[in-house]
């Protein structure tokens, strides 16, 4: 979550807090069924036909199969069996109230699934072999909001049935985070195994692994530009002694602030690296249009008390920004399908001013 990142612990306390801010977004009255309001707010021009896809617990980081056909996702939900987050994988239509079939062990704690080339396997990261519990996920250490960063972690490669078939990362520390490049040649990923957060580059094989980025800081939820020669991701940039000091030292505890993060783009070979975005505050969760052109990313940056989370767009040169989403708590996580024709996403609408995050999908217009 991608992201991840640990971006359903920003879930858990974002979109479990009421914002103070009261936006003028009012849910359109067009009827979906004549019972039903529809899930689109009246301003959010490019999405159509929405469909919510999950009822309960936390969903997030939703990908589409390379044929558009199916979703992987992560989950917490009691009802599932899954007491922390782990993989399921559902038809772009959903199941309804039945309960996915899981496809991680069920042990330890997972994110950042992707589908492999041909549709038949998936990665995932996951802490079951150091250790089988769900870790302790620490939120706030002396005031400050933070997520762990699992040394535990590593990524996994298993079937449609959850059989593990190979283990892509084997270092010392956090890997994670792992996308595939659209021409399914590359995998991106996270690491700590410089001593910092930097992105790293493999084959889809695993092997040749490269550094990609090398700047202080927690560069992660990397995503590949349509063409596969480009990668989109968040990043925070401490400068100041103070903040250099305090990111060092949460590191040192397996801890980040996830609170000042940008989104930056580059080369592949992290050459031609240009930041994006400068609105401050957490922008995060990016994703190339289908364009190449653009990226969608999620972000509170419009938010005074910081609570409030929703999609924007904005040009690779940073011009252009636009809000896409709308609602008054949160929503993230946005990824096109792979023909362009429809945006899955995670949000806190229609909940019941419950903390449940679940997955929607809707047709983008431009």
């Amino acid at each position: 979550m991608k992201n991840t990142i640990f971006l359903l612990a920003a879930i858990l306390i974002f979109a479990g807090c009421k914002s103070n801010e009261k936006p003028n977004t009012t849910p359109t009255t067009t009827t979906v069924e004549a019972d039903k309001p529809s899930l689109v707010y009246e301003q959010e021009k490019n999405l159509q036909n929405m469909k919510q896809l999950t009822f309960g617990g936390d969903n997030a980081e939703a990908y589409f199969s390379f044929d558009n056909k199916n979703l992987i996702f992560q989950a917490s939900n009691e009802k599932w069996k899954a007491d922390c987050d782990q993989i399921f994988m559902m038809p772009i239509e959903g199941y309804g109230d039945t309960a996915p079939p899981m496809l991680s062990t069920g042990l330890g704690r997972t994110t950042c699934s992707y589908f492999m080339p041909g549709n038949q396997s998936i990665l995932y990261a996951s802490t079951h072999l150091g250790n089988k519990a769900c870790p302790d996920s620490p939120r706030s250490v002396g005031g400050k909001y933070v997520w762990p960063i699992y040394s535990d972690f590593d990524i996994f490669v298993a079937d449609l049935e959850g059989k593990i078939t190979k283990r892509l990362t084997d270092e010392p520390g956090y890997d994670a985070e792992a996308t595939v490049s659209p021409d399914g040649k590359k995998i991106v990923f996270t690491s700590t195994r410089s001593g910092d957060l930097e992105l790293y580059t493999m084959d889809i094989d695993g092997s040749n692994v490269k550094q990609v980025t090398s700047g202080l800081g927690y560069d992660g939820g990397a995503f590949f530009s349509p063409d596969s020669k480009q990668l989109v991701f968040r990043t925070s940039r401490p400068t100041a002694d103070e903040d250099v000091k305090v990111y060092k030292d949460f590191l040192k505890q397996g801890l980040v602030q996830p609170t000042n993060m940008e989104i930056y783009v580059s080369d592949v070979d992290g050459s031609n690296l240009k930041q994006v975005t400068k609105l401050g505050k957490a922008n995060w969760a990016p994703y190339f249009h289908p364009s190449g052109k653009k990226i969608l990313f999620s972000s509170n940056h419009h938010s005074k008390s910081g609570r409030q989370f929703n999609i924007f767009s904005i040009n690779v040169d940073g011009t252009g920004l636009k809000q896409i989403t709308f609602d008054e708590a949160f929503d993230a996580f946005p990824m096109f399908s792979f023909d362009g024709k429809k945006l899955v996403f995670s949000s806190n609408r229609n909940n019941g001013g419950t903390r449940d995050t679940n997955v929607f999908i809707a047709d983008w217009v431009e």
